[in-house]
């Protein structure tokens, strides 16, 4: 499984022009934090609905999926892999770890 540091993060959305960051937290998660890329196209898709959402998701955009800590993420991860995605990473740490060690201003909870 790809996985991708905070601190790799922004240097990989520089990189990929193309990529999706994926918040699979739930909508009371995304109203008390988020994470914000410059440069970088974002979308909230609950982990829950992913299954019966899967058509929003393109297999050939790279994409980083995120969480609280990066334990959900990483379920998305492996799921999206066995769905035939190509470039899929898992943010370590979630956005606690964004929070912590890239931008205090993103509320902890």
């Amino acid at each position: 499984m790809l996985t991708l540091t905070v601190e790799e993060l922004d240097a990989w959305a520089r990189q990929t022009p193309s990529a999706l960051l994926l918040d699979v937290r739930e909508p009371w998660e995304v109203a008390l934090a988020r994470i914000d890329v410059p440069g970088l196209a974002s979308l909230h898709l609950p982990m829950g609905d992913i299954p019966s959402d899967l058509q929003r998701l393109d297999p050939e955009q790279p994409i980083a999926v995120y969480c609280h800590h990066g334990v959900r993420s990483q379920q998305v991860v492996a799921f999206l892999t066995r769905q035939g995605f190509d470039v899929v990473y898992n943010l370590a740490g979630g956005i606690d770890a964004w929070s912590r060690e890239i931008d205090p201003s993103v509320p902890r909870y």
